[in-house]
């Protein structure tokens, strides 16, 4: 018995992760490889029953773990976005979820046959999103402009306010007081958001107390925080019920626009979490489908999964959005956006399993239904949203341009050169003259420094996916390269070497690896050798490569003091030469280098 529990928790995480890693391999949504995945070890194979394995507790684990991924869902926000989008989703998480709750529940009654009571309590569960989904689906396609921002928030914000109408709906229905719901849901709603935001608010400002009069060391920090999160959303739910999920977003979102403590490890500690939490509770929900009730009603449940996509989600984002400063290409990529997630399944089952008991033999159909909608939804909207985006000219899925921190001569001249190749460019410094410099040479350039986290609210980054920290300051740029990995893949941060490190052993002594970018160019870059270079004689040239004259002519033709700097290769990618990736130039690429003229 015990072997076979500890090899159902070793398949849970390395079938979550395996799908995450695969995922990430197929240029995939990893939503879509881990229900997969879930269905495969449960229903088809029968290795993880997860009933079994955890018992009772699979549901309260389930709600704290939503609870989490709320808190650090919260901890994304920042609230001078609201400046942009503040109308559009308040309209979206009101009006949106009455118009998607009105449209499901009519269609869940005509198309898969509930009583009205249950169709209606089906509706209000699926007007949630949530951040499990829409996360990793934004992460993907990496919409352009307000439509990011708007789905980010939409997917965090709509979880606890349509888990609520879910809550207070199911309460009417077991109480057999559908009539009197009107009054029941409007002061549900009160009593929840009140109970939630005063008790969010308190964790936020004990936590900030405890972090800045250092009563914890360092190293505790993340984990008092997660306790603090659990209390705050255990304790709400003790005063008013699925008053925690209000509480755990609004703590996130208080500490995330505060100035009184630092908070980024928290937000890295929170990022890691979630990745290992949903891989985890996909397997584990997925693993509990019955695969016979969802072939039994494939049929209705397609029907009902169109009528979601193409009537219920249109209707509400252009409802909702009348009046906005939305275009219309911005509205049709919201109404193809609403794949449905965590808060769904784990409301869903708790309610089933409460229903049934009570005498509504119906209610059992609830999970399959929702896992039904799950599955479509993340299927549909994961393979044709990227897609959809592209068409539409909303995404940057794999964006080339480069975002320098320091805007001296030698800089300014390396931007000039890829912008002319088509790159999106843009410059960050604290010095006013190099900033007017970098303007006149019409290259976007910001004035501030790299380390102040409003800086990355004013740089327009739409096109940009890769930093270059050149600056004289060898701490600020590795400084910088830490503060811009929460928006940019790692592999994609780079850095000059720091001045008189002249070997790999040095290089781990000055900085450890995961503490730094990686270097630029070559084993001298640092940024003397990079001026002298950059001195009279030198030019940068681009240079086409063909079977005719390759790299090696290439480096022939210039001599041995010729500096690689990037490679273009036939789709138009941007590769930049660094010390621990070697780049093997082929015929059809094009060269970047610094080279000095004969």
């Amino acid at each position: 018995m015990n072997e076979r529990i500890l090899l159902s928790l070793a398949s849970i995480l390395v079938l979550g992760i395996g799908a995450q890693w695969l995922a990430w391999r197929l240029r995939l949504p990893s939503i879509l490889l881990l229900l997969v995945f879930g269905i495969i070890a449960g229903p088809v194979t029968g290795l993880l029953d997860p009933d079994l394995l955890m018992g009772e507790m699979l549901l309260p684990v389930v709600s704290i773990s939503v609870a989490i991924i709320l808190f650090e869902g919260g901890l994304t926000l920042r609230l001078s976005n609201l400046r942009n989008i503040g109308g559009s989703l308040l309209a979206l998480v009101t009006i949106g979820v009455v118009v998607t709750w009105v449209v499901a529940s009519g269609a869940a009654c005509l198309i898969l046959g509930l009583e009205t009571q249950l169709a209606i309590l089906l509706g209000a569960v699926l007007t949630v999103t949530g951040p499990t989904v829409i996360g990793p689906l934004l992460r993907y396609i990496r919409p352009t402009g307000r439509v990011a921002e708007l789905l980010k928030w939409e997917g965090i914000v709509i979880d606890p306010v349509g888990a609520l109408l879910a809550v207070v709906v199911f309460e009417a229905v077991a109480a057999q007081q559908m009539y009197d719901a009107a009054d029941l849901i409007l002061l549900g709603i009160g009593r929840t958001v009140l109970a939630g935001v005063l008790l969010g608010i308190t964790a936020a400002w004990i936590l900030m107390a405890i972090i800045r009069r250092a009563w914890v060391p360092e190293f505790l920090e993340e984990t008092i925080t997660l306790s603090l999160v659990v209390i705050a959303y255990v304790t709400s739910n003790m005063l008013q019920h699925e008053a925690g999920l209000f509480a755990a977003t609004v703590m996130g979102l208080v500490l995330y626009n505060q100035k009184r403590v630092p908070v980024k490890h928290i937000v890295e500690f929170g990022e890691n979490l979630r990745v290992l939490i949903i891989s985890s509770l996909f397997i584990l929900l997925a693993a509990r489908l019955d695969q016979s009730m969802l072939n039994k009603y494939a049929v209705p449940c397609a029907g009902f999964l169109l009528v979601l996509a193409f009537v219920a989600r249109p209707l509400s984002v252009f409802i909702s959005t009348l009046g906005s400063r939305l275009s219309l290409k911005e509205k049709i990529f919201l109404s193809w956006m609403a794949p449905r997630g965590i808060v769904a399944a784990a409301v869903s089952s708790i309610f089933a399993l409460e229903l049934v008991e009570i005498g509504f033999d119906q209610a059992a159909l609830l999970v399959p239904f929702t896992f039904a909608v799950i599955i479509g939804t993340v299927a549909l909207y994961g393979l044709t949203s990227g897609p959809l985006a592209r068409r539409l000219g909303l995404s940057q899925s794999d964006p080339q341009g480069i975002l320098f921190v320091g805007a001296h001569g030698w800089a300014r001249k390396l931007a000039v050169s890829l912008k002319a190749k088509g790159y999106r460019v843009a410059m960050i410094d604290t010095n006013p003259r190099e900033v007017v410099a970098a303007r006149m040479m019409d290259i976007p350039a910001h004035l501030g420094s790299a380390l102040n986290h409003r800086i990355i609210e004013k740089v327009n980054l739409d096109g940009i996916g890769k930093l270059l920290a050149v600056t004289p300051n060898d701490e600020a740029n590795s400084m910088a390269a830490l503060h811009f990995s929460e928006v940019f893949d790692r592999r994609e941060l780079y850095q000059l070497r720091p001045g008189g490190i002249l070997s790999e052993k040095e290089d781990d002594n000055y900085s450890p690896r995961h503490l730094r970018a990686h270097f630029l160019f070559n084993e001298k870059a640092d940024f003397d050798f990079m001026s002298k270079r950059f001195g009279a004689g030198t030019t940068i040239k681009i240079t086409p490569l063909s079977n005719a004259f390759g790299y090696n002519d290439f480096l022939e033709l210039y001599g041995p003091e010729t500096l690689p700097l990037f490679l273009i290769n036939l789709e138009s990618k941007l590769r930049v030469f660094h010390t621990e990736r070697k780049l093997n130039p082929e015929p059809g690429d094009t060269i970047v280098a610094l080279v000095r003229e004969n």
